[in-house]
């Protein structure tokens, strides 16, 4: 088993540096989730990421029919799910009725009394904090959510929000791989005049080491916003799956488990969304979990991506 168990800071959550997402999970047959599932499990996940956009819900409800959720089942689980995003109406909302709402939905969905951790999905430039503050309380003295988090949101966004709320909030979700590395860029290329060199996310993930806030990368294989996986893509990545393919060769796992390791190497424990609805991949995804890059891999991995190393 290569996945590694890290203590979620400020919870007495210990979770696997590798999730599940199931933002895709209805692409599959009942049988095929469950056998994704009990994959995961087996592989040492024991971390699942849901949404309650993903598939309008119908991704919750079938992850818990997959499973045939029970408590049995459930005390296995870190289960997560996100709100805020009213993808119909097209806009945000962080009200206090929405998000309990939200919670509500998603509980019958998973079936299940309460989540371990709920995220705020993406910023609400709306969001009355004191709001959310209510509503947190609530669900918190309902037993509905244990913990909160947020997702995509910046240093500001998240001490405007924790300066209403006493619980504290405990995971940042946002983009991260190989071929999208904001989070790292400018912190690199300081004070350079150079498109690397702009801040496009204030440091966020500094903050959230100095704030104790663990943070889950989405879309590690992806580049862009959605804009395809860069594995395998000789058109726009030639280099960057030339040295990939190269350091795969050495410690004998698929480029895959090397686009896990990268992300993995950082020193500050980021979890890793997996959002592949294929067993197998998900495995070899699973073997770059404790796979230490050397510090030379890593940077000349940054550096085949196309970014500039000063």
């Amino acid at each position: 088993m290569n996945v590694k168990v890290y203590p979620i800071k400020n919870t007495e959550l210990h979770a696997s540096n590798m999730i599940m997402g199931n933002m895709r999970l209805t692409q599959l047959s009942l049988a095929e989730a469950e056998n994704l599932i009990r994959t995961a499990l087996e592989e040492g996940i024991n971390f699942f990421d849901h949404a309650d956009i993903y598939g309008q819900g119908r991704c919750e409800a079938h992850f818990a029919d997959a499973i045939q959720m029970n408590p049995a089942i459930r005390e296995k689980m870190i289960l997560q799910s996100k709100c805020g995003i009213r993808s119909k109406e097209n806009y945000y909302d962080f009200s206090k009725e929405h998000i309990l709402a939200s919670v509500d939905g998603i509980l019958k969905r998973l079936k299940t009394d309460y989540l371990d951790i709920l995220l705020l999905h993406r910023p609400d430039p709306l969001m009355e904090p004191e709001e959310v503050a209510e509503a947190f309380q609530q669900l918190q003295d309902q037993g509905k959510v244990n913990y909160f988090g947020v997702s995509n949101q910046n240093p500001a966004q998240i001490a405007l929000l924790q300066k209403y709320i006493p619980q504290k909030l405990v995971v940042n979700q946002i983009q991260f791989s190989i071929a999208h590395t904001p989070l790292i860029d400018s912190g690199i290329s300081l004070n350079m005049k150079t498109d690397q060199s702009l801040n496009r996310d204030s440091s966020i993930l500094e903050y959230c080491r100095l704030h104790d806030i663990t943070m889950q990368a989405w879309s590690p294989f992806q580049h862009g916003m959605f804009s395809g996986p860069f594995l395998g893509d000789l058109i726009h990545f030639p280099e960057l799956n030339k040295v990939i393919d190269s350091i795969a060769e050495k410690y004998e796992v698929t480029n895959t488990a090397i686009a896990v390791a990268w992300i993995t190497r950082h020193p500050a424990n980021i979890q890793v969304v997996l959002g592949t609805t294929n067993a197998q991949r998900l495995k070899d995804a699973c073997k770059g979990a404790d796979l230490s890059l050397t510090r030379e891999e890593w940077y000349r991995i940054y550096k085949a991506a196309g970014n500039l190393i000063p």
